[in-house]
C-alpha cells in the first residue's frame, strides 16, 4: 500500500515550494485587491501580480518537465475531473490575472509608476485605452472568479486531510507528518 510518504505520490521539492510561495502571494494580492482602497498598497499588489506571472511561467515550465503524482485510485471519476478542471482553471487565472492588470496600467490614460518593489521599472505594454479599459474589466471579474476558486481549492484540501484523511493534502504538504498512522 502507498503511503503520503511515498516519494512515487508526492510531489517535488521545487513544486511544493512554487505551489505555495504562489498561494501566499495570491491570496496577498487577493485581499489588497479587494481592500486597496483602504490599505493603499497598489504598487505592491502590482509587483507582486508580475511576481506571479513569472513563478507561473516556471511553475508550468517546471510542470511539463515533471509530470504530478497520479490521484490516488479511490478517487473517482466526477471528483479527478473535478480537481484536473480546478487546477488548470487557476494556473490559467495565474498567467489571466498579471496579464490583464498590466494591460490596465499599461492602457491607462494616467499612468502610474509600474516598479518590482521600487527596486527597478518594469515595461509598461505597447497598448491604447481599449485595451486598458478591457484588462480593467476582466481583472476585477477575474479577481472574483480566483477568489472562488481558491475557496474551491482550499475546501476541498481541508475535506481530504480533515474528513477523508486519505493523505492527498500531505502529498503537497511538506510540513504535514508522513507517516502513515495506526487509526486504532
Amino acid at each position: 500500500m502507498r503511503t503520503p510518504s511515498d516519494p512515487a505520490i508526492r510531489y517535488s521539492t521545487v513544486a511544493i515550494w512554487f505551489h505555495w510561495t504562489i498561494a501566499l502571494l495570491v491570496i496577498a494580492n487577493l485581499v489588497i485587491g479587494i481592500f486597496h482602497d483602504a490599505i493603499g498598497l497598489m504598487p505592491a499588489h502590482k509587483a507582486i501580480g508580475l511576481t506571479v506571472l513569472a513563478l507561473t511561467a516556471a511553475r508550468i515550465a517546471w510542470r511539463l518537465v515533471h509530470r504530478p503524482p497520479p490521484l490516488p485510485a479511490h478517487i473517482g471519476g466526477a471528483e479527478r475531473m473535478a480537481a484536473h478542471a480546478v487546477h488548470w482553471a487557476l494556473y490559467i487565472l495565474m498567467v489571466a490575472l498579471p496579464v490583464t492588470g498590466w494591460l490596465m496600467v499599461s492602457g491607462s490614460a494616467t499612468r502610474r509608476p509600474l516598479t518590482w518593489f521600487g527596486l527597478f521599472d518594469l515595461p509598461y505594454l505597447p497598448v491604447g485605452p481599449a485595451a486598458g479599459g478591457f484588462g480593467h474589466e476582466s481583472h476585477e471579474v477575474l479577481g472574483w472568479v480566483m477568489l472562488a476558486l481558491v475557496v474551491i481549492h482550499v475546501a476541498a484540501a481541508l475535506r481530504h486531510r480533515l474528513i477523508l484523511r486519505d493523505g492527498v493534502l500531505a502529498r503537497m504538504a511538506p510540513a504535514f507528518d508522513r507517516t502513515p498512522h495506526d487509526p486504532g
